[in-house]
């Protein structure tokens, strides 16, 4: 009887041990499909988001038909800019190299910028037309095309506007504040060590110099001189001979076909489809990190969460 107890009770043991056991395997099989699932189900929201922000988009180095490349010219156009002539000419580039490109056009919706980066990059077109003349070159101009951008844009064989678009402003500025009445009226002491009787040169809480005045109005004319052979080399005979042209002043898309300064009207699609017979486009645009974007975004919504919070607690 002993003995049967004692078999009876080992198999109760090791039955229950293999319920464990199986039960302990399932959970951790259990557990395993669910990090699984969850991790899908995580890469798939990022993607989303991703897609949602606008860092997934139509990339050019998978283009194997042919296509219109586009670049965008976008805000100011400054060494630090995402429209700096680095990143504008890195897009151009890879545009122009691409076998499938049967036309680019560069979209411009910018104010400006230095007359440097808009240089820049009005000679990285000029040389990339010369060495790949099978390829034409449009610029297209949304809501402004002023200063920097139309120095830009003049590179291109034609530029086509929406007749509301602003266009021109072909002129050079340097603006400055003086503080010296407020100074005195605070009560405040500028002192200014320099070593050269110009280093100080248009300093804003220093009186103005005449001597400096007029040679800045001298620099200036000499950008200016320089902005207008630009316009007068890449318009040619289609410009009309009116001094207003040159005066800085702006015009609308329609006007500015008059003067002579653009060419017609017309979109991007337009222009892909009508002018360059390449319906496809594909962007070539020099894109921001996702660092710079998470950047960006994280500091837009923080600022609009402050903005927000202490707009409410006025209202109380």
């Amino acid at each position: 009887m002993a003995d049967l107890q004692n078999q009876k009770e080992g198999w109760e043991k090791e039955l229950l041990e293999k319920v464990v056991l199986s039960s302990l395997r399932e959970q951790r099989r259990t557990r395993l499909w669910s990090i699984f699932f969850k991790s899908l189900a995580f890469a798939y929201l990022f993607i989303l988001l991703f897609w949602g922000m606008g860092l997934f988009g139509d990339d050019a180095a998978s283009s194997s038909e042919r296509h219109t490349a586009l670049i965008d010219v976008r805000g100011e156009i400054m060494p630090d800019s995402l429209s700096s002539a680095d990143n504008v000419n890195a897009g151009l580039q890879k545009a122009f190299k691409d076998k499938n490109t049967a036309g680019v056009i560069i979209r411009i919706n910018s104010p400006g910028g230095s007359p440097v980066q808009a240089g820049n990059i009005n000679d990285e077109i000029r040389r990339l037309r010369a060495k790949y003349p099978q390829i034409p070159v449009y610029a297209v101009v949304e809501d402004i095309c002023a200063s920097g951008g139309y120095y830009v844009a003049v590179a291109a064989d034609k530029i086509f506007v929406d007749k509301a678009s602003i266009v021109g402003s072909i002129g050079v500025v340097l603006d400055s504040f003086g503080f010296t009445g407020t100074l005195e009226k605070l009560g405040v002491e500028r002192r200014l060590l320099t070593a050269g009787e110009n280093k100080s040169f248009l300093d804003p809480f220093s009186p103005s110099d005449p001597k400096q005045r007029e040679h800045a109005r001298k620099m200036l004319g000499e950008v200016h001189e320089q902005f207008i052979r630009i316009v007068q080399h890449g318009r040619g005979d289609r410009l009309k001979d009116l001094p207003e042209i040159f005066s800085g002043m702006v015009w609308t898309g329609q006007k500015s076909i008059d003067l002579g300064l653009t060419d017609g009207l017309g979109s991007t699609e337009y222009v892909a489809r009508e002018i360059i017979k390449a319906e496809r486009i594909v962007d070539y645009t020099t894109k921001e990190g996702l660092a710079e974007h998470f950047a960006k975004r994280f500091g837009k919504v923080t600022a609009e969460l402050f903005i927000n919070t202490f707009s409410k607690w006025e209202l109380r």
